[in-house]
């Protein structure tokens, strides 16, 4: 389950940098740093233009992926909120206050 919530997270934000035209910096494991614009994406791939050149880079090379500015996605806070909510919600309803417990 751990690895669904990763994956639904990279892909949100990858798709946002990518429909917002978000220059980023990509630091390659080697230390290599590519900076432009992300075109597409799959599980392993980012396609990459910069300079006017497309390049595919292959994600298991990727260390970190650096935007030039800040990066908001209302769908997947508005989820985490929700979730937030809802556990607090649970949490109320079995205290022992709630359930009539001391």
């Amino acid at each position: 389950m751990a690895n669904k919530v990763t994956i639904l997270l990279q892909d949100a934000y990858l798709n946002q940098l990518r429909k917002e035209r978000i220059p980023v910096t990509i630091h390659l494991i080697n230390g290599f740093q590519l900076k432009g614009l992300i075109k597409g994406f799959d599980n392993f791939i980012i396609l990459f233009e910069s300079e006017g050149k497309q390049m595919m880079i292959y994600k298991h090379a990727v260390s970190t992926v650096t935007p030039a500015r800040q990066v908001t996605f209302a769908s997947a806070n508005n989820n985490n909120a929700s979730n937030n909510n809802a556990n607090a919600n649970k949490e109320k309803a079995n205290s022992p206050e709630a359930t009539g417990q001391s």
